[in-house]
């Protein structure tokens, strides 16, 4: 029996298939007709896709095939990402520790060189890569401390001195002109008072004459010139009614323009005294008052530029000690790291 067959490598074998027939081959059957023995099974039926896309079984090797198939390229997948990850973290972590070696050997290798036997703490520089923070402070506190000890502190001193000296020198003006300007409110308002005193004086005594033909009210005349004087308050008044009274005629006049020329400057005597007792009075009392409030107010303000000026002085002494006290403060520390390195030199050198 011949079988034409595919093998793996896609060859084509013959095979010889021999069928046991159980019969001897020297017997030969006379009346049997002879059955041909040969079965042949076609190419084309073999690989026949009828004979797997229906076979149930087929096709369910066929998807746990490619089930195991995916979940073995996933896992595989997953397996590289982390390995890739640990190599390349890994890389990083040994260029990060080349990089830091190299930058330690070119340190290592300029402080070496920059050794010298005769070493002095001036010499020994702070800090060879970056300088820290409290040298940056310190330095910049001692520049600080130079500019206000060397120039900001005499200009102080001197305009300090200078402004004490102007308050010394204008305070006393101010205080005279407030008296000065204390006094002439007064002598004004007090003025004013015995003017209308006077005026008041005179109305009463017009007060009889009101009814009278040819009266004339002449508080008008009443000034800050006449108000003390009563001849020159009566020369006021005679000039005034010389109009309508005639003075020194032979002719009879009205009653009230004889009483004033009879009775002359006897009546106005009173008048201006009681101007002249009530300006003093308020002249006085005013005087005081406003002299008070005057001084007291240019007092107030000199006594606030003096507070003001201390102020300022007080506060630039305290920053200036507190700088001080912050650059004392980082010498010290700095002190302390020169030492640290003068004794790192030595075991250099040993």
């Amino acid at each position: 029996m011949k079988i034409n067959c595919i093998n793996i490598l896609l060859i084509s074998v013959s095979l010889n298939i021999l069928v046991n027939t159980h019969k001897k081959t020297s017997i030969t059957p006379r009346h049997t007709p002879k059955i041909q023995t040969t079965r042949l099974l076609c190419e084309c039926e073999l690989y026949s896709p009828a004979n797997y896309d229906n076979d149930p079984e087929m096709n369910e090797v066929i998807e746990n095939f490619n089930k195991q198939t995916q979940q073995r390229l996933h896992e595989y997948d997953e397996r590289m990402k982390t390995i890739r990850q640990k190599c390349i973290e890994q890389c990083d972590k040994e260029i990060q520790k080349i990089i830091l070696k190299d930058k330690l050997e070119k340190q290592m290798a300029e402080q070496l060189t920059t050794l010298d036997t005769k070493i002095t703490t001036d010499d020994i520089p702070t800090c060879i890569c970056e300088k820290s923070m409290a040298d940056k402070v310190e330095k910049g506190c001692l520049r600080c401390g130079g500019v206000l000890g060397g120039g900001v502190m005499p200009s102080i001193g001197l305009l300090g001195g200078i402004g004490e000296g102007a308050i010394s020198v204008l305070q006393p003006l101010a205080l005279k002109a407030a008296t000065e300007e204390a006094i002439a409110e007064a002598t004004a308002l007090a003025t004013q008072t015995g003017m209308n005193a006077v005026r008041h004086e005179i109305k009463v005594y017009l007060a009889n004459f009101i009814n009278e033909i040819g009266f004339v009210d002449f508080t008008s005349v009443v000034n800050e010139a006449n108000f003390k004087s009563a001849t020159a308050l009566y020369e006021s008044v005679v000039k005034l009614l010389s109009k309508s009274c005639k003075f020194g005629s032979k002719e009879r006049g009205n009653v009230f323009c004889n009483t004033i020329e009879y009775s002359g400057v006897t009546p106005f005597n009173g008048y201006t005294k009681a101007g002249a007792t009530t300006y003093e009075a308020t002249l006085t009392t005013k005087t005081t008052v406003l002299t008070e409030a005057k001084v007291g107010s240019v007092k107030a303000t000199y006594a606030g530029y003096h507070t003001s000026i201390i102020a300022c002085i007080v506060a630039i002494l305290v920053i200036v000690l507190v700088m001080v006290i912050i650059y004392l403060i980082l010498r010290y520390r700095r002190k302390k790291k020169m030492k640290k390195k003068l004794k790192y030199i030595k075991l250099l050198k040993e």
